[in-house]
């Protein structure tokens, strides 16, 4: 049987917000309209395009909505890539990053006012080997979070899963399964106990009504102070690991 030949990646260059911008494309069969976003984590503008779209509507698209584009890019956080030297925010405290060539796992260790993270390895795995790191740390803190609220609620997760969604910190599924961002490791640890505690609420009510409020305030009398951190800090977080 021939093989089909996988369809060539397709992009456009665009300026935007005093530069040229590349705008990644993606077709989506079912979508009935065309839709831009600006992806926080990648620092780039998204513009998914039904399946028979051409690139020259795509294009048009884009220049009708340049700036609302250029404003959207203007508020992003400046890209803060893993680099020896760099430092980064850890449960909300300084991160030092330390590059040693040879072969060994990563260590964390607190010095003074900041924590240092020893990283082994060749240069051009550095930053995937921090990510890997930081959604082993990120779970971690997130099971231990999530079986507290289920156990003082009664419910159990179907599932945790932590990876890195591009609208939102965390989500419950109809069947019960947790998903998290694993970027909540790098905020102070009331804000990750804080989403754990949401979605666990969501567990029983899968909605954002009063009863469901009623239950994050049980689980977390705090949680309009971590709120209020996630709705001004929460850009920021977007940005750490991101490629200039």
């Amino acid at each position: 049987m021939a093989s089909v030949p996988k369809r060539a990646l397709e992009k456009l260059l665009i300026a935007a917000a005093g530069r040229r911008i590349p705008v990644v494309i993606r077709r989506n069969a079912r979508a009935r309209r065309l839709i831009l976003r600006v992806d926080e984590a990648l620092g780039l503008p998204i513009l998914t395009l039904p399946a028979r779209t051409s690139l020259i509507h795509g294009e048009q698209f884009l220049r009708r909505n340049i700036v609302w584009l250029e404003e959207r890019l203007r508020q992003l956080a400046p890209a803060a890539p893993f680099s020896h030297g760099g430092v980064f925010p850890l449960r909300g405290t300084p991160c030092r990053i330390q590059e040693r060539r040879g072969r060994g796992i990563v260590t964390l260790e607190r010095r003074s006012e900041e924590y240092v993270l020893s990283v082994p390895g060749e240069p051009e795995f550095l930053a995937r080997r921090i990510t890997d790191w930081l959604k082993r740390e990120a779970r971690r803190d997130l099971e231990r979070a999530v079986a507290r609220h289920a156990r003082a609620l009664g419910r159990t997760p179907a599932g945790i899963r932590v990876g890195d969604p591009k609208s939102r910190w965390g989500s419950c599924s109809a069947k019960g399964v947790l998903t998290f961002s694993w970027r909540l490791v790098l905020a102070p640890p009331r804000v990750l106990d804080y989403l754990a505690a949401h979605e666990v609420a969501h567990l029983k009510e899968m909605n954002h009504g009063a009863k469901f409020w009623a239950l994050v305030e049980r689980l977390d009398p705090d949680h309009e102070v971590a709120r209020a951190w996630l709705n001004k800090g929460g850009v920021a977080l977007s940005a750490v690991g991101r490629a200039a």
